[in-house]
């Protein structure tokens, strides 16, 4: 059996590590997703006025309690969102991209006080 090439036997493997992306990528993902969340969440303040304003009661109505079921996909949109803002922020943590990890965790932090004034709104 003929032994390799002496320039193979001289190299070493190449490492299954990979590197942190470039700093100019991070910052490029991260202005893209500064506007997509701004977007998203600018639609959400303003659904949630429309909805809040359609569905508050007139001044000279009586004040009975009403009790109505909220479905179950509602809150799965309600507070799934903020749960997939916080997983995508966790993703590029771990990506190791820290800017575009930074927009994502103040993403999922509005999301989630959205979430909590739509939980307040469905449940009143």
């Amino acid at each position: 059996m003929a032994s390799p090439p002496e320039d193979d036997q001289d190299t070493p493997a190449p490492s299954q590590t990979r590197g942190r992306p470039s700093r100019l990528i991070d910052i490029a993902v991260a202005l893209l997703f500064l506007v997509a969340d701004a977007v998203i969440v600018v639609v959400a303040v303003m659904l949630l006025v429309m909805v809040g304003m359609g569905s508050a009661q007139s001044p000279h109505s009586s004040a009975t309690a009403h009790s109505r079921d909220v479905p179950v996909l509602t809150w799965l949109a309600v507070w799934g969102v903020p749960a997939v803002a916080a997983t995508g922020a966790v993703v590029h943590a771990r990506l190791r991209m820290p800017i575009s990890a930074v927009v994502q965790s103040l993403f999922a932090l509005a999301c989630a006080f959205l979430a909590v004034i739509w939980t307040r709104m469905l449940l009143s």
